[in-house]
């Protein structure tokens, strides 16, 4: 059974890096090189055994690391604690496309409804995170540069993202002390309106955990964006400064 999980994970890691490549080589690509910064807080409080709330905001920027910003997002859920080390979560999202190529004058809307299984691997210098979720996205149209239209596109998209996390002092995971992080993202697209884009995108995260507290840590490192664009043949390769707070609260009475 062991020996199953480590191929089906060697599988799902193998998917990650080589669905990007095949994508590529079926068509003629264009392929557009952006820099960007990415800000953003997680926060996973617990209210008692079974139940707690999840929060993530994130602020994102366009080219040049700091040149306005491309997209806000705000997602809320509610957690059911199966075990200390696995959860399952329902939420809302709510996104902010803020103006570019296709609507260079007006921000665009998007609502999101999203489930999601996360589980944690714990062992006394290494720390695994998975999860599984799948996103109803509400895009809302457009009718030009300067105006929204009526009604919304509406897609699935399946994540799966995978976590590896080592300490790289002798006290593992303790305040004051820094971990390597790795850790990659696999998204794919599905709905009667993805026509070439079933392959949306893969973020390889490689970089540092400071741990600011026993359950919480400020997470800092560099991100590479690989995104296959709704035409099919192009793409966008965006090389990303990524700084991320994880917030954890237990309010159960001890």
């Amino acid at each position: 059974m062991k020996l199953l999980k480590l191929n089906t994970r060697g599988l799902i890691v193998v998917l990650a890096w080589f669905l990007p490549a095949m994508a590529i080589g079926q068509t003629t690509k264009n392929i557009s090189s952006i820099s960007q910064f990415w800000a953003g807080y997680y926060n996973q409080t617990r209210l008692s055994k079974h139940w707690g709330l999840w929060t993530d905001l994130h602020l994102r920027t366009k080219e040049d690391f700091a040149s306005n910003f491309s997209q806000s997002i705000l997602r809320v859920g509610g957690t059911y604690y199966l075990t200390d080390n696995t959860k399952l979560t329902l939420g809302y999202a709510y996104v902010s496309l803020y103006p570019g190529d296709n609507h260079a004058n007006v921000t665009q809307p998007e609502h999101r409804i999203w489930q999601q299984v996360q589980w944690h691997v714990k062992f006394p210098r290494l720390r695994l995170m998975h999860w599984i979720r799948l996103e109803e996205k509400f895009k809302h149209k457009i009718l030009n540069n300067d105006a929204l239209a009526d009604g919304y596109q509406f897609n699935w998209k399946l994540r799966y993202n995978f976590l590896f996390n080592t300490p790289l002092n002798r006290k593992a995971f303790a305040p004051g002390t820094l971990s390597f992080v790795l850790n990659d993202e696999l998204h794919v697209n599905f709905g009667k309106e993805i026509v070439y884009n079933y392959f949306d995108q893969n973020r390889f995260f490689v970089g540092f955990s400071y741990h600011t507290t026993p359950t919480d840590n400020l997470q800092f490192g560099y991100m590479n964006l690989f995104q296959q664009l709704p035409a099919g043949n192009s793409y966008k390769d965006i090389h990303t400064l990524r700084v991320f707070y994880f917030h954890n609260l237990d309010l159960r009475k001890k």
